[in-house]
């Protein structure tokens, strides 16, 4: 037995100062021997040398404030809070521990408290209305979307920057990292079907290959909608007829990772009958990491069966093109250098690498060039690089130097958040490096009529 499983064998689970629901299981702490195999793939304790910044240190906190001898207190929300949460420490863990339901359980135990998080009133009321109203409502995510895109759009960004004022306001990291606000948002699509299409561009004749949903994410309507319609058409080439359900809303991801789990849960539910559909498709490696664990989300919960049958449903739209096979003679040259970043939560969280190489390999003259540490995190990690900017910071220069030795011409990589934090690494440093989601790089590659 471990020295975890016999504090909390001694101490029983009355002592526990988590209270909530749905606290850290002693099942899932008590896997960690303590071994240190995870230290140096954590990103935190790379940059901060600090030993309850690492998933060993962070476990054994967990385990001590369930046995009674470590209080709820600002330390413990502080080790907790600087965690990515990008699940390294699972790839190199060989005792399995599933670290991700771990520390979202804690952290929703954490949320109970939020005067241990000290945030300024100004703060606390932003997150709230992120939380509470911009995520769960994609009217008020068009409207704050407006609000930017004016902003970017009108001049105003450039006379904000060019003045100084951001930098005088201590907005300049904040702004930079703002998703670019499409002129012409993804709302025409929703609800809409799209036929599947054959080699040549028209309707495939016959039954489709499949039948799915497209998930089409919050941010992702609002500043991703390229990325989108791209995934739709790649689809479409693959013959698969794609329905993007306008009833759909947020997977509740962001809310997981901040251990807000009752609305993640009101959320999930909502989007239960797409689980109709041959597959849902995710282009937007985070949430669908999440919503493949569902089955833990809902752990005692009556609907835990339909969150089953959902999350079974649930398909990276990567992992989905490369199980269906992309057509022969479908995809034309695109003579470029690149390299692929793996994100985290699709290489550490979903367990999936070699299919989006795999797909990269099949466009002709694409030359992939492989980065050191591929699947190390950027920073970005939903909102962390907004809370902790420095150390998100400090990740994402790593990144551009592993990125710059490779010598490519365009990055590549498989989810948003991702995006954003490379686009603001290759602005930075004025590479000029186009930054793509897998599935628009195979869209370049159709045939032009597509492309319009």
């Amino acid at each position: 037995m471990s020295a975890t499983a016999d504090t909390k064998a001694a101490s029983g689970a009355a002592s526990s100062v988590f209270t909530g629901p749905e606290p850290p299981r002693w099942e899932d702490y008590s896997r960690c021997t303590h071994c240190g195999l995870c230290l140096n793939a954590c990103p935190t304790f790379r940059v901060l040398g600090e030993e309850m910044d690492s998933p060993r240190g962070r476990i054994y906190q967990v385990a001590q404030a369930d046995a009674g001898r470590l209080p709820l207190d600002r330390q413990l929300f502080t080790h907790l809070d600087r965690c990515l949460d990008c699940r390294a420490c699972e790839t190199a863990c060989p005792s399995g521990v599933e670290y991700g339901k771990i520390l979202e359980r804690a952290r929703g135990e954490l949320e109970r408290h939020p005067e241990l998080a000290r945030r300024s009133g100004v703060a606390r009321r932003l997150r709230a209305y992120f939380f509470d109203r911009v995520l769960t409502s994609p009217a008020a995510m068009r409207r704050q979307a407006a609000l930017l895109g004016f902003y970017q759009h009108s001049g105003l960004r450039a006379l904000a920057r060019a003045s100084g004022v951001l930098r005088l306001l201590r907005l300049a990291g904040l702004e930079a990292l703002a998703p670019e606000i499409d002129r012409a948002p993804f709302v025409a699509e929703m609800g809409r079907t799209f036929p599947a299409l054959a080699a040549d561009g028209q309707p495939r004749p016959g039954a489709p290959r499949a039948r799915v949903a497209l998930l089409a994410g919050c941010i992702q309507r609002v500043a991703f909608a390229e990325m989108n319609r791209a995934t739709i058409r790649v689809l479409q080439y693959c013959g698969c007829e794609v329905a993007v359900p306008a009833d759909q809303g947020c997977c509740g991801a962001l809310h997981v990772h901040a251990g807000r789990r009752d609305q993640a849960r009101a959320l999930a539910a909502a989007n239960f009958p797409l689980a109709g559909y041959d597959a849902v498709i995710s282009n937007s490696a985070g949430c669908g990491a999440v919503m493949k664990e569902y089955a833990d989300l809902f752990a005692g919960d009556e609907r835990r069966q339909r969150a089953r049958e959902f999350a079974a449903k649930v398909r990276d739209v990567t992992e989905f093109l490369d199980e269906l096979g992309m057509p022969d003679g479908v995809l034309r040259p695109v003579p470029r250098i690149v390299t692929y970043q793996d994100p985290c939560h699709l290489a550490h969280g979903q367990k999936i690498r070699l299919a989006p190489r795999r797909l990269l390999g099949r466009v002709p003259e694409l030359r992939l060039m492989e980065m050191a540490r591929a699947d190390a995190c950027c920073g970005s990690a939903g909102i962390y690089n907004v809370v902790h900017p420095e150390i998100a910071g400090r990740l994402l220069q790593e990144k551009m130097d592993t990125i710059a030795a490779t010598g490519a011409e365009w990055i590549v990589t498989a989810n948003p958040g991702c995006m954003l934090q490379l686009r603001a690494g290759a602005r930075q440093r004025r590479t000029g490096q186009r930054v793509l989601h897998v599935v628009e790089l195979l869209a370049l590659a159709l045939p032009p009529a597509e492309r319009r």
